[in-house]
Order: structure tokens, then sequence, then C-alpha cells
């Protein structure tokens, strides 16, 4: 399985998330609420204030992938999204959407309440 740990207060991240459960084949992912259960970040020594910055993602191979790298992972596994998937890889295109992800990212976390809640209680897991 593919563990996938998104922040599920965030609207747009939980209502992309749920798009992709609803195409996802059956046995591939392991959807995971970070908001709601923090036990497998713990496990995983993922500490939950980068993980509500970023999308995280463990591939089968138990690898770490986090922000574009771990939409690559999602991607290539769900039908359709699979030539995106190729696409992004591409590296001035992979350079280009890492950039674009990392100011959406720091811009949703500075918006988000419960993420500068999470920040300023220094929540490591």
């Amino acid at each position: 399985m593919i563990d996938v740990f998104y922040d599920g207060k965030c609207s747009i991240c939980s209502k992309e998330i749920n798009y992709y459960r609803k195409i996802a084949p059956k046995n591939i992912f392991n959807w995971e609420d970070i908001t709601v259960d923090r036990l497998s970040l713990k496990k995983n020594n993922i500490i939950y204030v980068d993980a509500l910055k970023k999308l995280h993602v463990i591939d089968t191979d138990k690898k770490l992938h986090i922000g574009v790298d771990a939409f690559l992972i999602i991607w290539k596994n769900l039908k359709y999204w699979k030539i995106l998937s190729i696409l992004v890889s591409l590296p001035l295109i992979r350079q280009l959407f890492g950039i674009i992800y990392n100011i959406f990212a720091e811009y949703r976390f500075k918006n988000l309440k419960h993420c500068q809640i999470a920040l300023r209680k220094n929540n490591r897991y």
C-alpha cells in the first residue's frame, strides 16, 4: 500500500484527495488524514508540522516522498493521470512545478489557523 498523509482540515487538500480517492483503484492507497490521527506520522518519523506544510507519501518500498514528488507517486497510480506524472517528471517541468508548489504550500500553511496553532505548539508528532 501507498500511504498518503494529507491535511484533512484544509478544504483544498480534502477536495483534491477526495477526488483521488474516488478514482483510485482499490487496495493501492492508504489515505491518512493527519488532523484526525497522527500515529502513522510518529511511526514513520514524520513531523506533524512538516506534514501540514506539504503532502507526504510513503511508497510501497517504504521510501518517503514530499511535495511534488508525493503527487508524482499518486498520479503514477491513477488512470489518466499517469501521463501527467510522466510530463511533470521531466527535469525543467519538475523544477517549475516544485517552485510553484512550494510557494503555494507556504502561503496555504501561513493562512490556515490550525497550521499556525500547530507551529506555535511546536507539535513534533
